[in-house]
């Protein structure tokens, strides 16, 4: 189903309602980041039988707000080694980079503002998935220059992994998109919106059913696929190695404090939101209400989208609160692995047999059982190729024996590695020794005499 792009009624409203726009999308991530952080820890703590805040504010409501100002009047501590300039921008690029990725995000439809009719979006373009997948490209900017200009190895160590983390998970997200170009054809956020509108009738080999034209149901190989990069492009648990509290400190900003640190933490809640917000667009309908509630003549006009595009935002995040409660942090290995062998060559294929069935669905020269026979072969033979690289990749994996320790402490030999000590206990600093061989005074023998 190919959309004509109609972007004529954005770039109309006047200046004090675009302003007005924008205040509100800021006024309303920030919300959402303190209820997100209130959500997480009340959430968490219902999983794990404990109340979690319910002292400031009713139900703990304003805990998130106490912790923030706490947080802003801490003191600043700049590093003694770190680069000042790009150590005080690094931060702002991410939180920059974080805020405008919502700006081509559709809240509701058409409605009238103080008699100006304006759609209840900031601005749209073209390639506005494309925009997000930038701004969200740039962050990675942020992140990683905030562990180089600390002057130390664990953010330099967090900064690196998160760029390595982030690249690769978002090859995974970029292509679990692509279906949903294919099927709508468009890249603007509203078209896609507009393209599930309503019930799709489908029609396989004769046989009409009426389907639901969420994106997230046609296409949930995308979805899945989408969701998971999405938790490790955010670096949310159990994704979060860059910020391994047992391996880092504390990651890319182990360094920073007060507003500088508020600002990453601000820069993450608010991915969280956008990633969150563009699945809704994407694969849930975006604002529009769900079934039964679309029943209702009135759901999907007025400010009532605005409130369905909440609920499903909201419904996401729980599902990011639901897997750091509940699954352990992977090794880094694997999460690479899991990233580049698994999510995007099945992403590939997936892609490949979604293109191959839509060029078939359009074919005119098949009939319709010939449609769906050339379909099911197409899934067939995707599936076939997804085991056949599985078993390949399990083939290929080579057994690394590990060297066994020399009796004199060292792998691989005489002249081989140090063994770290097994009992854990750190043998003295040889600076250490030459300072109190340097305090002590030498003995010549003539004190006896």
């Amino acid at each position: 189903m190919i959309l004509a792009e109609n972007l004529d009624q954005f770039g109309k409203d006047p200046w004090w309602l675009v302003l007005a726009k924008v205040v509100v999308i800021f006024a309303f991530l920030v919300v959402m980041t303190l209820f997100a952080i209130w959500y997480e820890r009340k959430v968490v703590a219902r999983m794990q039988v404990r109340p979690g805040p319910n002292r400031n504010g009713p139900f703990g409501l304003l805990q998130s707000l106490a912790d923030g100002l706490k947080l802003a009047f801490k003191e600043d501590i700049m590093p003694r080694l770190a680069d000042k300039v790009v150590f005080f921008f690094a931060p702002v690029i991410s939180t920059i980079c974080a805020f405008t990725a919502f700006s081509v995000i559709p809240f509701g439809p058409t409605v009238s503002i103080f008699g100006t009719h304006s759609p209840l979006q900031l601005t749209d373009i073209p390639v506005a998935v494309l925009l997000v997948l930038a701004c969200s490209s740039m962050g990675i900017y942020g992140v990683v220059l905030g562990g180089w200009a600390s002057g130390s190895t664990y953010p330099l160590l967090g900064g690196l992994r998160s760029s390595a983390q982030m690249i690769s998970y978002e090859v995974a997200m970029g292509l679990s998109i692509v279906s949903v170009f294919l099927v709508s054809g468009t890249m603007s956020t509203s078209q896609i919106v507009e393209g599930q509108a309503g019930n799709g009738t489908v029609n396989i080999g004769g046989w009409h059913a009426d389907l639901p034209a969420w994106y997230g149901i046609l296409l949930i190989p995308s979805f899945l696929i989408y969701f998971t990069a999405a938790v490790g492009e955010t670096n949310r648990a159990p994704f979060d190695l860059p910020e391994a509290e047992s391996e880092l400190v504390g990651g890319f900003h182990t360094e920073y404090s007060s507003l500088k640190f508020a600002l990453f933490f601000l820069a993450e809640y608010v991915n969280m939101v956008t990633v969150s917000g563009l699945c809704t667009t994407l694969f849930l309908g975006g604002w529009r209400a769900p079934w039964p509630i679309s029943l209702w003549d009135g759901a999907n006009q007025g400010w009532w989208p605005v409130l369905w595009f909440t609920i499903k935002v909201l419904l996401l995040l729980f599902v990011f609160v639901w897997l750091r409660g509940t699954l352990p942090r992977l090794r880094y290995d694997q999460f690479m692995r899991f990233g580049w062998k698994v999510l995007i060559p099945a992403n590939l294929i997936w892609i490949l047999s979604l293109a191959g069935i839509l060029l078939t669905i359009n074919s005119d020269s098949l009939s319709g059982p010939g449609k769906f026979g050339v379909s099911v072969a197409i899934i067939v033979a995707a599936l076939a190729l997804g085991f056949v690289a599985i078993a390949m990749s399990r083939r290929n994996v080579t057994v690394v024996e590990i060297p066994k320790a020399h009796p004199g402490g060292r792998v691989g030999g005489s002249k081989g590695f140090p063994l770290p000590p097994m009992n854990l206990e750190v043998p003295p600093s040889p600076r250490a020794k030459l300072v109190i061989a340097e305090r002590e005074p030498v003995s010549t023998g003539k004190e006896k005499a």
